[in-house]
């Protein structure tokens, strides 16, 4: 593809990803199966100018003083030779109108406002205020992987032989990082199952369940199953862990992944009967503020209204978790959000609701199971981020019916 062409594309595709309704992602999958002729190198290069400019979505919305997808990119492409990019054909970008000449040749001096700076929309600003930690968010995340056979020196060195170079991360056992574009597609080792897609915070609730086989265990809402699969793994598909969500096509994901990662102690179950469970899992639905490295575009769809209707149905879940719970039972409760409406609110709010429902001091088990120093202050509400553990933002809590 020609210069021209591959910014048409990119234009197309911000036009539709700006429209707020569906996520980044999605839109750009659907494009390029939908236009097959893309070859691998255009679509390398097209995707990463998309994220690129998904992730400064407010400041060149600022500098160019306009919300228009057409004015963002030729802002971001300000410096480029327009007589190259843009032609009369309908597969590059339209040439540039006088205005657009007079336009582009004004400089936006302005300072840019903290939201602004922050990349953030105004009121979630307004909410978080920590300039460093939204910056650290906005940023590429690294590529995670969860060991799921033999050890970490192992299994590195396996990868590293089909060109993939990854280092023990800092804290779970489990884990793997490179800071490299990694292509899974081609990867024996991954096709194998010897490898699994989850970050490293992911991995640690995980292990921080404290689930043992004999343990009467169900992961409540458990997506497409990562932490139970994890927790397998680590009891080596000793025992059972019951798995459920509402949604039924992640279900359906979770069959495919057991096979290829060899778990096989895993029962999904449609219905939520039994109220002796030793250990209840809450991997909470959320707003995803804590992956916005790898979703910029999710912090532009949220909206208050949405954050209101997560925190409710947040309580919701850990009220039918505390039914389903055994005397002496954990419920272990986990976001991948940053916001304490859906994190330590939620938390107060149960337990002065449930006063036999005891927080458990997480510093011990993490160093106990992790063999590090706990990494924050407060031992009872565990709040992971960039800044902090270099992971994505998550928050665990555990509390025991007493």
């Amino acid at each position: 593809m020609q210069k021209g062409a591959q910014y048409q594309t990119v234009l197309e595709l911000i036009t539709e990803i700006f429209k707020d309704k569906e996520p980044a992602d999605k839109i750009i999958n659907t494009y390029l199966r939908e236009h097959k002729y893309i070859g691998s190198s255009d679509r390398r290069f097209i995707t990463e100018i998309v994220w690129t400019i998904l992730r400064h979505r407010r400041r060149l919305t600022f500098d160019a003083q306009s919300s228009e997808p057409r004015r963002i990119l030729l802002y971001f492409l300000r410096n480029e030779d327009f007589d190259v990019l843009c032609s009369d054909s309908k597969y590059s970008l339209a040439p540039l109108s006088k205005e657009e000449k007079i336009w582009l040749e004004k400089e936006n001096e302005n300072p840019y406002p903290p939201e602004v700076e922050a990349e953030t929309p105004d009121w979630l600003y307004a909410k978080i205020k920590d300039m460093n930690l939204l910056k650290a968010l906005n940023k590429p995340a690294p590529a995670d992987l969860r060991i799921n056979a033999m050890t970490r020196e192992f299994i590195i060195k396996k990868l590293q032989k089909e060109g993939l170079f990854f280092r023990p991360t800092k804290y779970s056992p489990l884990g793997i990082r490179s800071t490299d574009r990694v292509n899974l597609h081609n990867c024996m080792t991954y096709q194998e199952g010897e490898v699994e897609v989850q970050d490293e915070a992911s991995q640690i609730a995980a292990i921080l369940a404290d689930v043992q086989p004999n343990y009467k265990t169900i992961d409540y809402c458990c997506g497409a199953g990562g932490k139970s699969l994890t927790i397998a793994f680590l009891n080596e598909n000793k025992g059972k862990i019951d798995v459920h969500d509402i949604n039924w096509g992640r279900l359906e994901a979770i069959k495919d992944r057991s096979v290829r990662l060899k778990i096989t102690n895993l029962n999904i179950i449609k219905e939520l009967k039994d109220k002796d469970y030793e250990r209840f899992i809450v991997d909470a639905p959320c707003s995803g503020s804590g992956t916005w490295r790898r979703s910029p575009d999710a912090k532009f769809r949220l909206t208050p209204y949405q954050l209101e209707e997560l925190s409710k149905t947040q309580q919701e879940i850990l009220d039918t978790a505390y039914e389903h719970t055994a005397k002496g039972g954990r419920i272990v409760y986990f976001t991948c959000s940053i916001l304490p409406e859906e994190n330590e609110n939620v938390i107060q709010s149960f337990c002065t609701c449930h006063p036999d429902m005891k927080k458990i001091n997480l510093k011990p088990l993490w160093e106990k199971k992790l063999g590090s120093t706990y990494p924050v202050k407060d031992e009872y509400m565990l709040h992971l981020n960039p800044l902090i553990s270099g992971t994505d933002g998550f928050f665990v809590c555990v509390m025991e019916k007493i």
